[in-house]
Order: structure tokens, then C-alpha cells, then sequence
């Protein structure tokens, strides 16, 4: 580990890696801050430029985008009641009426010392944890993979916000999309129609632009995002030696939710920062305060949320399970580049692994550097209305979609996914489990079929081998958990 670690700082510590980690950073700032752009887009819009870099500089632009995204959501939450992304919205709750009594530099400091706190703690577990699972998964066969894919993708089923029929289909339509083309072991023609572009399959770039950018264009053209409100002047004061006596514990116990949570395939940092606020109000002494513009609930869902988001990092780098929905597109990416995140990840390219690790440390150092300078500058970008806005990113996203293949036929589908997913989030369809079929689909049909040759056609291997048995067993537990939670609901209400 420390061998890799000081090649991660020599990796890290050079022109380019450290430009595009400046950049990356304030890239991430501006998708997390402004309403309507969030860091899962950015990070979709610049996965086609990321192809075209070597390895290190791609995941270190990618990463570092992810992990400034989530920290800069609080700025507009707190200045505007305007979160800038999903993981803000628990911090709109107290940092908006703390605002509205004359502190928003206070409460931007609160979030702003939470998060590097909350993001430096969740990389930490990163460094130890991954290689301590990957370690572990280096005696995985094909039985086990099969039934890790499976686990990966009923946990998301089972999380899919309580409605579990939309979660099967959406995980349904992903595996049908990935089954598209030639069989990887036969070679044989699926779902082609005698198309010579549907041969090589649906690429996963256009869907995911489609499903996420292009969609959330259509929704959000909808809206007004034009903030009238003029800011008023303030200075942010990053460290308070009163308030962190007062927050230090919330800090503690929110970034090991957070981390916990993050870790927990599908779950994502807006759920860990839901559920630590929650957890702050309960070990509160005044909980009737909490809405008010108290540090706690602002402290709690920042720490929870950025450490989340570098605990989803965990099982998509010591396990190729991705831990939220811009993780499955950062798995999207390590395809693309001919890798597969796991535990032969480690091994083969501990250089990649180890760099990334330093990147995502660094990124917390530059949120704390940057963070005031860009909060000064913020109002003047907050002036441009989304009509502007809008247009530049469906242009990126089709300049980013042609370059990949340079394929007409991929813009199409990324036209066509951008409806389908326009329709499927008004219907509140989970469109992390559409990609997570996608991407988790191809692995789960190859190991399985592998698996079998192994037993000569007996189903039995998945069951007998300890590994494979205890993964499946999870797998049924996270489908039948929120049956049961939802039968014993149902008979308290009629009882």
C-alpha cells in the first residue's frame, strides 16, 4: 500500500495530472453549483473526451469532477433554497434560513470545513477498504461473478424509491439493451434486425448521454433557473473554533454513515445525506430547532454526503460494482478503456488505483483553497438563464456522442434514450437501474454461462461454492427486506 501510494504522488505530481485536476475541480464546481447541471451530467458530457486521454489523466478528470460536484450543490442550496444538485437538498433545510438571518458566510463555512472533512474521512476508508475487498474477491471464479453481478443489480432493484415493479423493469430494459448485437461466446446475431449498426451492439455512451443528460435537458427547459435575487455581501469563514466545538460530533458520526451507506451498492450520497440529517435531529437536544438555521443541519448532510460519494468508489474499485449512479458511468468508463474495475484492477494497474486515491485527496485540499474565491464569483454565472445553457449541453453531447465511433447512428440513439428517458423520470422510473442492467448485464449472462461449462450444465455450482452461495442469499435477502417491510406496513395501517 505505501509503495503505491508514493507512485500515486509521483503519478499525481506531474503537469498534466495536476492541470487537469485543477480544472476537473472548478469544471466541478460550476456543474454542482448551477441548479439544472449536475455533476452525473458532466462527468456523461466529458466521458467521450475522457476516451481520447491515457488512463490516468481520464479517471483523474473524471473522479475529481464527481467528488467537487457533490461538495458545491450547497452553494446555491444555501444562497438560493436552489440545491445544485440532489445531495444538496437535506442542506437546504437549515442553510437557507441561516442565510436568511444574515449568515450565509457562516453557514457556507459550515459546509464547506463538513465536506472536506466528510471527504477526506471517506477516502481514507477508500485507500484501506478497497484493497482489503479486492484482496478477498482474487479468489472469485465465475460462479462468484455471476452471483456478485446479480447482488449488484437486486440491491438496486431493491432500493429503486420503494417501488420495486419499476425497479425490476428498469433493470429488465438495461439486460435487454446489453443482450443487443453478436453473443460474446457464440457469435451469433441478436436483436438486429439485419442492421449492420445494431452488430456491435447499443454503445453505452449514447444511452447514457440520452438517459441522463439529454433527458434532464428536456425536463429542465421547463423551468426557470434565472435566480432574481440579488446576493447580498458576505464573507465566508471556513474554520470557527466555537461552532466546530459545537458540530465536531455531527461531523464524526454523519461521515461514518455516510461512509457506510456510500459503500452499499444503488444507495447513493442523497440518501446518506438524507438519513444522516435525520440522525442529527434524533441525537439533537433541541430537534424542534432543526429547520431553523442551526450548524448541525448543515454539518450533517455536507460530512454524510461527500464522504457517501467517496464510498461508492469502494465497491466499484475493489469489486466492479458501482455504489451510485455517476459510479456506474465512471464503470461505463474503465470499459471503454479495455479495464475492468475488480480486483485484477489492483493487481495489474495499481499505478491507475493508487493515483486516483491521491487525486480524491487532493480535490478536498482544493475544495478548501478554492471554495471562496469561486463562491465570489458565483453571482455573476448565476445571472445566465438555462435557455443558454441548455442548448451548449445538447451540443456537447452530441459532438461527445459522434466522436466516440463517429457514428450518425449513436446520435440517434442518444436522441431516442433522451426521450425514453425523459418519459421514464416523469414516471419516476430508476434510470440507475436501467444502466446498472446495462453495464452489470453482460458480466452477469457471460460468468453464468461460464460457471455452467465449468459444472457441465449443473446449476448447483452457484450454490455449493461458499462464496457464490452467501452472495446469492444477499441477493434474495435485498429483494425480499422490502417485501416484508412492506407487508408489515400494510397490516399495521388495516389492524
Amino acid at each position: 500500500m505505501v509503495e503505491g501510494l508514493l507512485l500515486g504522488i509521483e503519478n499525481m505530481f506531474q503537469p498534466i495530472p495536476l492541470l487537469i485536476l485543477f480544472a476537473a475541480t472548478l469544471i466541478g464546481f460550476l456543474g454542482g453549483a448551477l441548479p439544472g447541471i449536475s455533476g452525473t451530467m458532466l462527468v456523461i458530457i466529458l466521458l467521450p473526451i475522457s476516451y481520447g486521454l491515457d488512463a490516468i489523466p481520464a479517471f483523474i478528470l473524471l473522479t475529481t469532477i464527481y467528488a467537487s460536484s457533490v461538495f458545491s450543490g450547497l452553494i446555491s442550496a444555501i444562497l438560493f433554497r436552489t440545491p445544485g444538485t440532489p445531495e444538496a437538498v437535506a442542506t437546504v433545510l437549515d442553510g437557507y434560513p441561516m442565510a436568511q438571518k444574515g449568515k450565509a458566510g457562516q453557514a457556507l463555512g459550515i459546509g464547506i470545513f463538513s465536506s472536506v472533512t466528510g471527504g477526506t474521512l471517506g477516502v481514507l476508508c477508500l485507500i484501506f477498504l478497497t484493497p482489503l475487498l479486492a484482496s478477498f474477491a482474487l479468489s472469485f471464479s465465475s460462479p462468484e461473478y455471476f452471483a456478485l453481478a446479480v447482488l449488484g443489480l437486486t440491491v438496486v432493484v431493491s432500493l429503486s424509491g420503494g417501488d420495486l415493479i419499476k425497479g425490476f423493469i428498469g433493470v429488465a430494459l438495461g439486460l435487454f439493451i446489453a443482450t443487443i448485437g453478436m453473443d460474446p461466446m457464440t457469435g451469433a446475431e441478436r436483436f438486429t434486425f439485419g442492421s449492420l449498426e445494431l452488430l456491435s451492439g447499443i454503445d453505452l455512451i449514447p444511452v447514457l448521454i440520452g438517459l441522463f443528460a439529454v433527458s434532464e435537458v428536456l425536463r429542465k427547459s421547463k423551468e426557470d433557473h434565472t435566480i432574481k435575487q440579488q446576493m447580498q455581501k458576505f464573507k465566508t469563514k471556513i474554520f470557527d473554533s466555537t461552532i466546530f466545538n459545537r458540530i465536531k460530533g455531527t461531523i464524526l458520526r454523519s461521515s461514518i454513515l455516510g461512509i457506510t451507506i456510500g459503500i452499499l451498492p444503488g444507495v447513493g450520497a442523497t440518501t446518506a445525506s438524507m438519513v444522516s440529517y435525520s440522525e442529527a435531529t434524533r441525537w439533537s437536544k433541541n430537534p424542534k430547532e432543526f429547520g431553523t438555521g442551526v450548524p448541525e443541519g448543515i454539518a450533517a448532510p455536507e460530512s454524510a454526503n461527500n464522504a457517501a460519494a467517496m464510498g461508492a468508489m469502494v465497491p466499484l474499485l475493489s469489486l466492479g460494482i458501482p455504489g451510485s449512479a455517476t459510479t456506474a458511468i465512471i464503470l461505463g468508463a474503465f470499459v471503454m478503456h479495455g479495464m475492468q474495475p475488480g480486483p485484477m484492477l489492483i493487481k495489474d494497474s495499481p499505478d491507475l488505483v493508487y493515483t486516483i486515491f491521491i487525486s480524491l485527496l487532493l480535490v478536498n485540499l482544493l475544495i478548501l483553497v478554492l471554495s471562496k474565491p469561486f463562491i465570489r464569483i458565483f453571482s455573476k454565472i448565476m445571472k445566465v438563464p438555462y435557455k443558454v445553457l441548455g442548448p451548449f449541453i445538447v451540443i456537447f453531447c452530441v459532438i461527445g456522442t459522434y466522436a466516440v465511433r463517429n457514428s450518425i447512428f449513436d446520435i440517434w440513439i442518444m436522441l431516442l434514450f433522451g426521450l425514453i428517458g425523459f418519459y421514464l423520470d416523469k414516471m419516476k422510473f430508476p434510470l440507475a437501474a436501467v444502466i446498472l442492467g446495462l453495464v452489470l448485464g453482460p458480466i452477469a449472462e457471460v460468468e453464468f454461462r461460464r460457471g455452467l461449462q465449468m459444472s457441465s450444465g449443473d446449476f448447483s455450482i452457484f450454490f455449493t461454492r461458499p462464496i457464490s452461495a452467501v452472495l446469492l442469499g444477499l441477493a434474495l435477502l435485498a429483494l425480499i427486506l422490502p417485501l416484508w417491510s412492506k407487508f408489515r406496513k400494510k397490516r399495521k395501517a388495516t389492524s
